[in-house]
């Protein structure tokens, strides 16, 4: 078995190089896909040799950002880490992180494992391996057509927590849906959150999904929220509410960087966007769960780049160019505070795509807040990609006007010739990559 391993790890990488070298492509879920096709143990074989400890990260957003920052704060401690960085979350992609982590022997040298997995993907991976710690962001309503209801994830999740009754949840205690799961999987927990109101969002037409009892069904009260569901709530009839916060952020500032006290420390990072505080809050929390101090925890927040498409920056002749995930109403109304955030003039191309990896169904576009750019000092909006009439018409039904140019490439060129130097792209998953090459290779000539 041991060679199958070696000839799987082989052939993972050789065809990872090829991918990204020939065809310019990421391989990584083909090369996993090979790997678990030459050696099925291959995964449960590799994360067996995992040395301290393996971390999950879960939840509707910000499961990518959460991950490599975990797995950049491990790295600053020290500790040698084997990451999915790519965001490829499903079973291929978790078997290509081990696969490519592993040397040409076929063994893995290895301190932790930083795993980002797809909430549906749980029950294929967590067959392999038990993790010590799953990071749970939270649970926003996400592609009806491909999750259904939020209580179809929370079921499947609740029964993959259930098969690794030792791993203990690092859960944010804001979100009701998340933190209701916590504590109804018989999983320990620790939590995560924001005691104290940040953001006036009395204007807000957010969904909140999380407005009755998990327990009971009746109606929440919430002292105040954040976004979307997320803030300080109770039932108005049984002795469920928010859970006491074992990590809490305090003396919060946003604007173009923030900044956040937790225990005896100031973190801050020159990152935009309210919603980056759960992100840095739940990777704190994950390294401080597994007993270490976290001592050079702002050194790696001072060098980390999201990257990825997570409010990723690139300049284009003289244009700052910010590129962003928006791949949910809950998701999309953080990427408007974030661009709301920056108030000089500014461009926007918004790309909605419909495969099957979006969702085919692009209702969610209805409840997200567009109206909220008409305060936020925009010199344009470009819709594109599969579905940019459907996103002209939303913009339209909020008297917003929009250029359409399907090309994603022809609608970036045309903002950085004629546009004010600042331009925001705002894309759906499946163009987030093309979008991303794009901008790199406009990067490179420019």
């Amino acid at each position: 078995m041991n060679l199958r391993r070696i000839i799987a790890v082989w052939a993972a990488k050789i065809i990872e190089k090829i991918s990204v070298h020939i065809f310019h492509r990421h391989g990584v879920t083909w090369a996993g896909k090979v790997a678990l096709r030459i050696c099925p143990p291959i995964l449960k074989e590799l994360a067996e040799q995992v040395k301290k400890g393996i971390f999950v990260v879960c939840g509707t957003n910000g499961k990518t950002t959460t991950n490599n920052m975990l797995c950049a704060a491990l790295e600053a401690e020290g500790f040698r880490v084997v990451c999915n960085h790519t965001g490829s979350n499903m079973l291929n992609g978790v078997a290509a992180a081990f696969a490519l982590a592993a040397d040409f022997s076929g063994k893995l040298n290895a301190d932790y494992a930083c795993i980002e997995i797809d909430e549906a993907s749980t029950r294929r991976v967590f067959p392999f391996f038990k993790p010590d710690y799953m990071v749970l962001t939270n649970l926003f309503r996400d592609q009806l057509d491909r999750y259904g209801e939020i209580d179809i994830t929370m079921n499947i999740l609740k029964e993959s927590m259930q098969s690794a009754p030792d791993m203990k949840v690092i859960v944010n205690g804001d979100d009701a849906l998340s933190a209701f799961l916590a504590m109804d999987s018989g999983n320990p927990f620790i939590t995560y959150g924001i005691s104290e109101k940040v953001l006036d969002d009395k204007d807000s037409h957010e969904i909140r999904e999380g407005r009755f009892c998990k327990k009971c069904g009746a109606e929440l009260h919430y002292r105040f929220y954040h976004y979307s569901q997320l803030g300080d709530y109770a039932c108005t009839s049984c002795d469920f509410r928010r859970p006491d916060i074992d990590f809490n952020a305090f003396d919060i500032e946003i604007g173009d960087s923030l900044s956040f006290s937790v225990e005896n420390k100031r973190l801050s990072a020159d990152y935009k966007g309210f919603y980056n505080v759960y992100n840095i809050l739940a990777a704190y929390s994950a390294v401080r769960a597994d007993g270490l101090q976290a001592e050079h925890f702002n050194d790696m927040l001072k060098r980390f780049n999201p990257e990825n498409g997570r409010m990723e920056e690139f300049t284009i002749n003289g244009t700052k160019t910010v590129l962003n995930l928006a791949k949910n109403p809950a998701g999309f109304n953080q990427n408007i505070s974030a661009v709301m955030q920056d108030k000089t003039l500014k461009d926007v191309v918004i790309l909605i795509n419909d495969n099957a990896q979006d969702g085919t169904d692009v209702s969610w576009l209805w409840d997200v807040d567009f109206d909220r750019f008409r305060g936020a000092n925009i010199n344009s909006i470009t819709v594109s990609g599969i579905r940019c009439y459907d996103m002209g018409l939303r913009l339209k039904y909020v008297d917003i006007a929009s250029m359409a140019e399907p090309d994603v490439e022809k609608a970036i060129c045309e903002r950085l010739e004629n546009g004010c130097k600042n331009l925001y792209v705002l894309v759906n998953y499946t163009a987030l990559y093309s979008t991303r090459d794009v901008l790199k290779k406009l990067e490179g000539k420019r």
